[in-house]
């Protein structure tokens, strides 16, 4: 895969869920796995079932953006190599969506398409276009092009979600206000993760190495939304 030129990813910025490695490490249990046996399933979030096939789709649609994004051999052995917790990572990623999305109702928050397609735009003039924001958000955070526009509207609901509830994620005291919302959320919703998967406890559903967008460092200006 060729690296996005130096001026084109987007730029860093302060997200609804911008949180430093530390705060990651240190942020308190959403929820635990469960003990129940829930056959074929990978997640139940709620009354949500996130089947193994789904789970396993979802990461084809990966691997598939990335042979074709590196044309295979080598440079896809290397992407793969890069992407090894892939699976893992991309079901705590559905998951979290789906607390976000819980949360977000909870509050009263929602994202409309116009604003995914303003907020699309706008990344897509800052990396040359509809094929270098797919190549950087498939390169950065493993993210398939037929999902991008569910990858913004994740980010947009998060930083919604944060100004309504007050959370300044600048400080720990904000970071901590929206992660509260995400454990009642989660804890509402009754997160089972498939121990094949691992737990659903702070290290295992929020490591600052998942690369989900809205999961970001704080780094650069906040976006205006």
């Amino acid at each position: 895969m060729h690296s996005p030129h130096r001026g084109s990813r987007p730029h860093r910025r302060r997200t609804a869920l911008a949180l430093s490695a530390a705060f990651v490490a240190a942020a308190p249990l959403l929820a635990a796995c469960g003990n129940e046996a829930h056959p074929g399933a990978a997640a139940v979030v709620g009354d949500e079932r996130i089947t193994v096939s789904q789970l396993e789709n979802r990461v084809n649609e990966v691997r598939d953006a990335q042979r074709d994004a590196t044309g295979g051999g080598q440079r896809y052995a290397q992407a793969i190599a890069k992407t090894g917790g892939l699976t893992r990572e991309t079901l705590h990623t559905m998951v979290l969506d789906r607390i976000l999305d819980q949360a977000a109702k909870d509050a009263g928050v929602s994202v409309n398409r116009r604003e995914i397609q303003e907020m699309r735009g706008e990344l897509e003039g800052q990396t040359g276009g509809a094929k270098g924001l797919e190549a950087s958000w498939l390169q950065q955070y493993a993210v398939a092009p037929e999902r991008l526009d569910e990858s913004l509207r994740s980010e947009l609901l998060a930083q919604k979600l944060a100004r309504k509830i007050g959370a300044d994620m600048n400080t720990k005291q904000g970071q901590s206000t929206f992660w509260a919302a995400l454990s009642r959320a989660s804890k509402k919703l009754d997160v089972d993760l498939n121990p094949r998967y691992g737990t659903w406890d702070v290290d295992n559903s929020r490591r600052a190495d998942i690369r989900t967008p809205w999961l970001r460092e704080v780094s650069g200006q906040e976006r205006s939304v």
